[in-house]
């Protein structure tokens, strides 16, 4: 992972990402509603984003440039997979959600393709 950013804006770019997977755009409120922070806190952190050029804002739409896309696609794909894994596990899906926030923001890269190709591996 590259360690441009530090855990919240992380979460802030996998919002991002998530919020147009789901609905096809993200606005601010999205985002605030999304993470439950203020709008004024969001768009504090919105700004610093766009200015470290991990966001673009289009009128109303944020958008994900491909620094920030890369960034929050390799956090997504780390928490889908040990939310899924825990879930099948027997970890009840609210406590392997939370889990799988934390998992996402401290494993390598390195380390996560390598536990991602044992437990592949083992299905």
């Amino acid at each position: 992972m590259n360690k441009q950013v530090g855990k919240s804006q992380e979460d802030y770019l996998k919002a991002i990402l998530i919020q147009i997977k789901t609905a096809g755009a993200c606005r601010m409120t999205d985002v605030a509603d999304r993470l439950g922070f203020s709008k004024s806190s969001t768009s504090t952190a919105i700004k610093k984003l766009e200015d470290e050029g991990f966001v673009i804002r289009d009128n109303w739409r944020i958008l994900l440039t491909d620094k920030g896309l890369e960034i929050a696609e390799s956090l997504y794909e780390k928490y889908v997979f040990f939310k899924d894994l825990l879930i099948r596990c027997g970890v009840d899906e609210d406590t392997a959600s939370s889990a799988a926030c934390l998992f996402e923001h401290d494993i390598s890269d390195d380390s996560f393709e390598k536990l991602k190709s044992s437990v592949v591996c083992r299905n």
